[in-house]
């Protein structure tokens, strides 16, 4: 409510503080920035080496201002030894600086995220492309051109902080926006769907999908008994289910996934005007993603798939971006659909609400210290700018709470918001005050408000913008909803449909995806100890579609049982935006291409290949037998940027083989050149070859097909990059 000041209250003499001499002056500890001449400035010391006397090396600086300390600034004065009562004597307890090292180290590790433990992050800059001051007053959306730093933060969700980046998860997509009205976090998924209504089943949906609690495992994997069962018993998870065995669930690069913010917001204008939106991340290089049996190979071939595309793609200036947009939602429209539109296992077809786009980011800076801003960033979907509300989706208000004081628990104090990665970008003032590893020094004694402190020529510190500042949406009875019911621990009868949706993203894809998705559920469900929770499952598959539940019963050897009793499912329009392989073929941008060289190659057609593909804006590297340089025809020597054992042709997306005959006849005598080419053949990607190469090509099982090409067709390589050959897949793996 606003209010009319009956006065003006300015402190009447500038913020000083008397020192300890009586003088009065700025606080020693302010002196200089906190992290000046810490490690958080790099250096590097001039040393010499020399050797100890037990032969250990010894580096010596002579440089005050480079010099090692403890963490108290003493200097140190040998990082070799402990200190010893005589040289083979025992280790004394006075020794300080053992203590303090030692001490440290035990304590380096914090708890890691119960869930979205495993991530990848960068920095980055959202800039607006569409002014929207129509539906919000948030500053950041009021002119096209306005720019704030962002962070990113995209998660595997079900394994450990050291779990591999490729397995069959949900993707967390974590956005933190620095604004000038402070810290926005949108929050959420690469499914724009969830597995519960309301949060109090939370706990319960993560304990089942973690390892299992009496052996510790599976490790990051829904693959197992505990979470069928779960789901078998919650149809309300069906519909991320759908997603989870999609090949949405195997994204080929974090690159290459949308993001949603799953539940549904609103925007307030300046007038006070509410509008329901779903916020919606759309990647600039197009939705890819792995086959299954190369997600698995990965897993083996490099842990770091994901993470280690997104950083090599920043720090070759190959700078990743998405759109993002909203889809505005009517409550007419809303009040005619058979779902409800808070409810977060629910989506809003693109067809029906278009998404449109208001801003880009682009991630351009890698982070300098993994634990520091990727372990130590901290989201919150309470921190929202005025201008951005909440709704009454269940789910949602209970991640209110949740995120908040997951925070406390993993970084050990309320003042987490100091640290750099999480610290606003605008003025922050308030009196919260202490607490422990308080970082900041604030003047004067006015810890409380109201207070008349300033009139005395005293700080007086901040007040409440009752104009600007954030102003909760009133609405109470959107929807439909009734405040007069009272007080009830129900679900609305809105939320009861758990199958129309699942149904419609099922008949959305093609018939490739369907096959996919089919053996998704028999590999999972063969994981199952128990007949009954399979089949349990399968009523409910028989309720969403029963040409689905009846080939992965098929697949699993069981007989269909009958039909899960629920609320019958609606026969909903397909959506054509939730199928991958329905949308235009992604650009070549961003994509990899391997090149495995022997000696005596011809170097010409490396150095055209490599020109088309990066003409088209994607990576090449070179891959040979050995790690050195390859000799090619003409005597040149051709650097590699990989060893053929260490670099698997699943980590690209087409491959090459420039190879002489002599270098052919080798490499059919090795057994990772063969997998190398038998299972870019298996994974359907295009092949390049020279004439000479044949022998291997024919000892790997390759057949040609439209994508088994020439070496020097060079552009015909790189326009397959981003595509696989789906016709291929019927004569390799078994239709299921």
């Amino acid at each position: 409510m606003a209010t009319t000041p009956d006065k003006t209250i300015a402190p009447k003499v500038a913020d000083q503080k008397a020192g300890n001499d009586g003088k009065t002056g700025p606080n020693p500890a302010e002196q200089r920035p906190l992290h000046d001449g810490t490690n958080s400035t790099g250096l590097t010391a001039a040393y010499a080496e020399t050797t100890g006397a037990g032969g250990e090396p010894q580096q010596i600086t002579q440089d005050p201002a480079a010099r090692l300390t403890t963490n108290q600034g003493i200097p140190v004065s040998d990082n070799q030894n402990s200190l010893r009562l005589g040289a083979r004597g025992p280790t004394l307890l006075e020794d300080f600086v053992l203590r303090e090292k030692i001490f440290h180290f035990d304590h380096e590790r914090i708890p890691e995220r119960i869930v979205h433990a495993r991530g990848s992050v960068a920095h980055g800059v959202f800039e607006v492309t569409r002014a929207i001051p129509e539906l919000t007053r948030a500053a950041l959306f009021q002119k096209a051109g306005n720019r704030c730093d962002v962070f990113a933060r995209f998660s595997t969700v079900a394994g450990g902080a050291g779990s591999v980046d490729t397995p069959r998860d949900i993707r967390g997509f974590a956005v933190k926006f620095y604004t000038a009205e402070g810290n926005w976090d949108l929050v959420g998924n690469n499914t724009p769907v969830f597995f519960i209504q309301d949060a109090i089943k939370f706990p319960d949906l993560i304990h089942s999908v973690k390892m299992e609690a009496d052996r510790g495992y599976p490790q990051a994997a829904s693959a197992h008994t505990t979470f069928w069962d779960f789901v078998s018993l919650m149809p309300e998870s069906l519909h991320n289910v759908m997603w989870l065995m999609s090949d949405r669930a195997i994204p080929r690069s974090l690159r290459m996934m949308e993001g949603f913010g799953i539940h549904t917001f609103r925007m307030v204008n300046a007038e006070g005007k509410s509008t329901f939106v779903r916020f919606t991340w759309k990647p600039k290089l197009g939705v890819q993603s792995l086959l299954w049996d190369e997600s698995s190979k990965i897993q083996g071939a490099d842990n770091d798939f994901h993470r280690r595309d997104l950083f090599e793609s920043i720090a070759e200036g190959a700078y990743p971006q998405w759109d993002l947009g909203i889809q505005i939602i009517d409550p007419a429209w809303a009040d005619a659909q058979p779902y409800d539109v808070l409810d977060a296992t629910k989506l809003i077809p693109e067809e029906e609400v278009p998404v449109q786009i208001i801003g880009t980011m682009t991630l351009n800076r890698n982070v300098d210290n993994h634990f520091a801003e990727n372990e130590q960033v901290a989201f919150c979907p309470s921190n929202v700018p005025p201008g951005i509300d909440f709704t009454d989706d269940p789910l949602l208000q209970g991640r209110l709470f949740s995120y908040l004081d997951t925070q406390k628990s993993r970084l050990g104090t309320v003042n987490f918001h100091q640290l750099p990665i999480n610290a606003p970008r605008c003025p922050m003032h308030n009196f919260q005050r202490d607490g422990m590893m308080q970082m900041q020094i604030p003047k004067g004694r006015a810890s409380y408000e109201p207070n008349s402190l300033a009139s005395f020529g005293e700080v007086g510190g901040p007040r409440a913008d009752a104009a600007g500042g954030f102003r909760t949406a009133q609405p109470a009875t959107d929807l439909g909803n009734d405040p007069a019911e009272g007080k009830l621990r129900v679900r609305a009868e809105t939320f009861a449909d758990h199958y129309s949706q699942p149904r419609m993203f099922f008949r959305s894809l093609t018939p490739i995806e369907q096959g996919h998705q089919v053996s998704a559920f028999v590999f999972e469900l063969s994981k199952v100890e128990f007949p009954q929770v399979r089949a349990r499952v399968l009523s409910h598959l028989r309720n969403i579609d029963e040409d689905l539940a009846a080939r992965v019963a098929d697949g699993l050897g069981m007989d269909l049982p009958q039909a899960a009793n629920g609320k019958p499912a609606v026969d909903l329009k397909p959506s054509d935006q939730l199928s991958i392989l329905k949308q235009p073929l992604p650009p070549a941008k961003g994509r990899k291409l391997g090149i495995l060289v022997t000696d005596g190659a011809d170097g010409a057609l490396v150095d055209a290949l490599q020109a088309a593909a990066k003409a088209e804006g994607a990576s090449v590297r070179i891959v040979a037998p050995k790690v050195g340089s390859v000799k090619l025809a003409g005597g040149t020597m051709l650097a590699a940027d990989g060893q053929l054992d260490g670099e698997a042709s699943v980590t690209f997306d087409a491959v090459a083989v420039i190879a002489s005959a002599a270098g052919a006849e080798a490499l059919t005598r090795h057994k990772k050149a063969i997998d190398w080419l038998s299972d870019a053949f298996a994974h359907l990607k295009a092949i390049a070859h020279t004439p000479e190469a044949q022998p291997l090509l024919d000892k790997a099982g390759v057949a040609k097909d439209d994508f088994i090409l020439g070496a020097a067709d060079a552009q015909g390589l790189v326009a397959r990059l981003a595509d696989r050959n789906w016709d291929r897949e019927k004569t390799i793996w078994p239709a299921m």
